[in-house]
């Protein structure tokens, strides 16, 4: 199957197709014939997961878990369809996020204000509502039986208050949703991964995020999967790189705390050139514009992350 990628010790990263490719992995996880997700993409994602099981081996029952990192809709929007077609499977998701999978209208209604109602529903389709008691809350320490294999949570907040990553204690790695960061494919250099982080959409808590990148380098993992995009290792590079990344945007946003009107614009324009500046320290070989392309929506949520973060202080 095009899109799939494995990565040994029953890890793999299926291809979403949101917004473009290699840019939103799921990841499956497999032990002993038993399988769990983690995030899922929108609706239309499913018939790549059910590709995927079928490659691998899995039917549609042998899903235990889908873990959801947070409920933004890149992450969660297709969570609904997914519940549908995995009849055994338990919903985990952050306490803060439960209610909005069993009754997703006020989610909806949230992203179509950022993105206006036609294209939220273009992006997500249907939310399908979750039957409350196949919804299991992902509580700090609690602790996933996957046919033996244990996967701890961790409450890790700084992206979203309602974002939590997943410890696979047989891999020693980390699925780490949106809080590690993001870290392009296409943006490597003969294999040597970059990061950055994502500030969006409304819940940015850089101190927090510090923290929690911080609580996950604690566990000295030997790798991270990103949803945005798939494994990467040299986690404390990548890790030393993301809090000073952190910072950087930090100060953008601190430049035009005063700017009024136009801010959100200002510290869009001051984010490219934080993107050209890490560019040249990270020797990217693709073109200025295809990584002008690749990050249009990155930078530009990032900016609005940031204007609403200095509009709450």
């Amino acid at each position: 199957m095009q899109g799939l990628s494995a990565f040994g010790n029953g890890i793999y990263a299926v291809e979403s197709g949101y917004n473009g490719p290699d840019v939103a992995a799921i990841h499956l996880i497999e032990e002993g014939g038993r399988a769990a997700l983690v995030d899922t993409g929108n609706n239309d994602a499913l018939v790549h997961v059910e590709q995927a099981l079928a490659e691998t081996g899995l039917s549609p029952e042998a899903v235990d878990f889908v873990l959801l990192t947070h409920i933004h809709l890149d992450h969660a929007g297709g969570a609904g369809a997914f519940m549908q077609a995995f009849p055994n499977a338990k919903l985990v998701v952050h306490p803060r996020g439960a209610r909005h999978m069993a009754e997703p209208s006020r989610l909806f209604a949230g992203v179509s204000a950022v993105y206006g109602p036609e294209r939220a529903k273009e992006l997500y389709g249907e939310l399908i509502p979750v039957p409350a008691g196949r919804i299991v809350e992902a509580t700090e320490g609690l602790e996933l039986n996957l046919a033996g294999r244990v996967i701890r949570v961790l409450d890790t907040p700084g992206h979203a208050r309602h974002h939590v990553c997943y410890f696979d204690t047989r891999s020693r790695s980390f699925f780490t949703g949106d809080t590690f960061g993001l870290s392009y494919r296409a943006l490597d250099v003969a294999g040597r991964p970059s990061i950055f982080p994502t500030t969006t959409p409304v819940q940015f808590e850089p101190e927090a995020m510090h923290a929690s990148v911080a609580r996950m380098e604690a566990e000295q993992p030997a790798a991270m999967y990103l949803t945005h995009y798939a494994q990467v290792t040299d986690v404390p590079r990548l890790a030393a790189d993301l809090h000073r990344l952190i910072d950087a945007h930090v100060a953008v946003a601190e430049r035009h705390a005063e700017a009024g009107e136009g801010r959100k614009a200002l510290i869009e324009a001051d984010l490219w050139k934080l993107v050209d500046e890490e560019g040249v320290r990270q020797g990217w070989t693709l073109p200025q514009a295809q990584v002008r392309k690749l990050l249009a929506l990155d930078v530009e949520l990032n900016a609005q992350g940031l204007d609403v973060w200095l509009g709450a202080r």
